[in-house]
């Protein structure tokens, strides 16, 4: 029996952007594409990249534009870049991006801390965003930060999110993205949340992307399915964190909500191909690995078939 979880909703995995923004190593542009192609062999439908945000702010993000020259227009259908101006949007696509997730913060202080401008100026820049996204044949999502709380002025009222949802400087992007920016919220919340997005604003996939700060990552995001989205963020591992907002920490984990939803495509093989990709890319960051399912692929339960074969049940089995 497969369990898949209903209703139905798309995995972005996000390692290579939110996943690597408070990591202290750089990762080679080879090795990111690496991860990106063998994300994309395992059958997850949907990566975020990277970031044009600043290198000197950002430095994992320096190699973003590299990464995306280095994929073939096949491979980019499939992936996301984060872009906060035009002029973003502008190189992103000039190096071949067509997937644009253009970010700003409901709440001021954290896009004066995130980005440098006010809420309401990132929004005042959106119609251009879209226009260059538009010219080029592309998509452009509207990602909402600090949908929930924001860390220097505490809970944001849904009020605020449903008049940004509303709000006609964002006509022609094509999916909206609701941020647990701080991992604060608890289900009711992401689902009264996501619901009265769905419900009252203009017809568009819904896509959340949560934090597993206070342990509610996976049931958060259930939660956000539940109510309508289709769209789910998760990294490898639970890396992650946003390093413009105190208390951040990781993103939940691609390994848990895979296991969580059992996609029509995962298998248990792919599955643990996940965890290993997982665990030797945190190896590579010197980061822990806060993912529970990866932990618990590992369990001496061998009668179950999403525990991974150790080395020596493997060969046992092999040539018996």
């Amino acid at each position: 029996m497969t369990h898949t979880f209903t209703p139905h909703a798309e995995l972005r995995d996000v390692t290579l952007r939110d996943g690597l923004q408070l990591t202290g190593k750089i990762l080679p542009t080879e090795r990111k594409v690496e991860v990106v192609r063998a994300l994309l062999e395992a059958g997850v439908p949907s990566i975020e990249l990277g970031s044009m945000a600043r290198p000197d702010k950002v430095p994992p993000m320096a190699n973003t534009l590299d990464v995306v020259r280095a994929l073939t227009p096949e491979e980019l259908e499939k992936c996301w870049i984060w872009v906060a101006t035009p002029g973003h949007v502008a190189r992103a696509t000039e190096a071949g991006a067509r997937n644009i997730q253009y970010c700003l913060s409901v709440s001021d202080a954290h896009n004066q801390a995130n980005i440098g401008r006010s809420t309401d100026a990132s929004l005042e820049a959106l119609p251009e965003a879209v226009h260059r996204t538009l010219s080029v044949d592309g998509r452009i999502q509207l990602c909402l930060a600090t949908s929930f709380t924001c860390p220097f002025d505490g809970p944001v009222d849904p009020q605020r999110v449903l008049e940004i949802a509303n709000d006609a400087r964002a006509d022609g992007t094509e999916d909206i993205v609701i941020c647990d920016t701080l991992g604060q919220a608890v289900p009711q919340q992401v689902e009264d949340l996501v619901s009265l997005v769905r419900t009252e604003s203009p017809a568009r996939r819904i896509a959340f992307h949560g934090h597993d700060t206070w342990g509610l990552g996976v049931a958060n995001t259930l939660a956000a399915i539940r109510a309508g989205a289709t769209m789910v963020d998760g990294a490898l591992g639970g890396l992650g964190g946003c390093p413009f907002a105190p208390g951040a920490s990781g993103n939940t984990s691609s390994e848990d909500l895979l296991f969580a939803t059992r996609p029509s495509w995962l298998t248990p093989a792919l599955f643990g191909d996940l965890v290993r990709l997982g665990e030797g890319l945190l190896a590579d960051l010197g980061e822990p690995n806060r993912s529970r399912a990866g932990q618990g692929a590992h369990s001496t339960a061998r009668a179950f078939d999403w525990v991974l074969p150790s080395p020596a049940f493997d060969t046992a089995s092999r040539t018996a």
